[in-house]
């Protein structure tokens, strides 16, 4: 197999650097349905990743025991209950108004409903779709299974953001070999009508037709919330209406960068996942050295 890589100048021409007469909307729209009572912080750290990485509008569904920690994580969050988030009021991605969902961060395996709210999430959203953390699990049922080949027909691209484990447990059914990551990747991709973002040390993504390998990675990144940081960005990235494949490339080439600026101020032991967010902006200006027109004094 023949990995592919993105060089520097590919990833700093899919910045999402926003038009001068932008708005909110033509920013794109995020609606993340994550977090959950046990685990509130996952949702704070996916929806304030999603902020910094330029979403214009981020939607966050929740348990109502998650409200706090997300108001006072970031006042700009729009904030709802899961039993109050009809399906008939979600937004569907439109010509000049993106818009993608992040389901699963931060649920709780002991919470029945997890499932059935990733699997009500990928039927009914109209757009992208970013699926991590507990919402993995929903992938592996028949039904679920249908749908997913249907959001490819019907040209809504899945992404799942797994460490090796979770992709071990989607990979067990299918009898899919683990020992490559890689070809891991790939298969996972094919087999579930998805794009496969693998994380860890080397990062593989995979569309079901190529393997981008992304390896500049710190251990500064082995932390808890780490990878909620990173589903935030590739769903905002997504919600901005970039490719599921360049989302992904770029939104773990990011993390990896912030990592590293991050570690470069509080050394690898000690950065946590709101410093990777923190570093954002020394991470965006190594990919384009702040060479954009929009970054130009007027």
């Amino acid at each position: 197999m023949e990995l592919m890589r993105y060089t520097k100048d590919d990833l700093a021409k899919l910045l999402p650097y926003p038009a001068r007469d932008a708005n909110k909307y033509t920013r794109g729209r995020l609606v993340a349905v994550v977090g959950s009572a046990a685990y509130p912080g996952a949702a704070c750290l996916s929806a304030r990743a999603a902020e910094r990485m330029g979403a214009g509008y981020v939607e966050v569904v929740t348990d109502e025991a998650a409200f706090m920690p997300l108001h006072m994580a970031s006042s700009s969050l729009v904030v709802r209950s899961w039993n109050k988030f009809k399906a008939a009021t979600w937004p569907a991605t439109r010509e000049g108004h993106p818009v993608a969902y992040l389901v699963g961060s931060g649920f709780d395996s002991a919470d029945e409903t997890s499932e059935q709210r990733a699997r009500q999430v990928l039927k009914r959203a109209r757009a992208a779709v970013v699926v991590d953390g507990g919402g993995l699990d929903a992938l592996v049922s028949e039904k679920v299974a249908r749908i997913l080949a249907q959001r490819e027909q019907d040209h809504f691209a899945t992404i799942i953001t797994p460490h090796m484990g979770e992709a071990a447990r989607l990979a067990k059914p299918l009898g899919i070999p683990t020992d490559d990551p890689a070809q891991l990747a790939l298969d996972l991709s094919q087999a579930y009508h998805v794009v496969t973002l693998l994380k860890g040390p080397a990062s593989y993504i995979s569309d079901g037709a190529r393997v981008v390998i992304m390896d500049e990675g710190t251990p500064a990144l082995a932390k808890a919330g780490t990878g909620d940081v990173l589903a935030g960005m590739v769903s905002a990235l997504a919600a901005q209406g970039l490719d599921a494949l360049d989302a992904c490339v770029l939104g773990a080439t990011l993390h990896a960068c912030a990592g590293r600026a991050a570690a470069s101020v509080l050394g690898e032991i000690g950065v946590i996942a709101s410093d990777v967010i923190g570093a954002f902006g020394p991470a965006i200006d190594e990919l384009d050295n702040g060479d954009h027109p929009n970054n130009q004094a007027l």
